[in-house]
């Protein structure tokens, strides 16, 4: 039997704001909840019911949290009409045995589909099978969370063995890149890409100018918050 999924926003048609799909068409499927605190978090409607992030407000989940069949998430999200489904949160592992349905019939329907992640899940065969991509974004130690909380190890080594995963690092500044570059070399993982913190296009467009060289010198990727820099911290786009 079928589970609801407990979701925090659906809307489309947008794009893509982050890392290797920057630009794409897409529509956003948004679930609530998440097993991380990250005090910079730019959608700490998702979890924050105490006001522990840095805006220091505490949402009401009675008002962020909805419980939808999934039937129903399926057809909004078909009927944006886009190729690709970006699946985001909160951390949407937590909730990934009631995703496999949703992702079923999305492929079914000749959907691609990618889930962001913080990594400390690993995924459910079901969802590898099913050709879903993940963004990873392993939370570093100015996320405010502690190692062991942030970094699961048997997780991270599952998720890099999947030749589609790929691995986004939010900093703030070029001291960041060597905390980075640690859990590369120690998880072994490939197709790096490093995100500017910011919730306003002005620090996006700061820390992105910071990192810029960097990155590049590291043989890594760099990519933006095109929503950010669009929107600001506008939700629902």
């Amino acid at each position: 039997m079928e589970q609801d999924l407990v979701v925090n926003e659906i809307f489309g048609p947008t794009v893509q704001g982050e890392g290797r799909s920057l630009g794409r068409r897409c529509a956003f499927l948004r679930l609530g909840g998440c097993n991380l605190s990250c005090t910079w978090c730019d959608t700490p409607y998702t979890w924050d019911w105490t006001g522990a992030a840095e805006s220091g407000i505490a949402h009401d989940p009675r008002k962020e949290l909805h419980r939808r069949p999934v039937g129903d998430v399926l057809a909004e999200l078909l009927a944006f009409d886009t190729e690709l489904i970006v699946i985001s949160g909160g951390e949407p592992l937590g909730q990934q045995e009631r995703l496999i349905p949703l992702v079923a019939a999305l492929t079914g329907h000749g959907k691609e589909i990618e889930i962001e992640t913080n990594g400390t899940h690993a995924a459910h065969p079901e969802l590898i099978a099913a050709g879903v991509r993940f963004n990873v974004s392993p939370k570093l130690s100015h996320s405010g969370d502690p190692l062991q909380r942030r970094i699961v190890p048997d997780a991270l080594t599952s998720l890099s063995a999947l030749p589609e995963s790929t691995f986004k690092f939010v900093c703030q500044n070029t001291g960041d890149l060597e905390e980075v570059a640690q859990l590369v070399a120690t998880f072994d993982l490939s197709s790096v890409w490093i995100m500017p913190i910011g919730r306003s296009a002005d620090d996006v467009t700061k820390h992105m100018s910071e990192l810029a060289d960097a990155v590049v010198e590291r043989g890594w990727n760099l990519t933006t918050r095109l929503h950010t820099l669009l929107w600001d911290d506008k939700r629902g786009v």
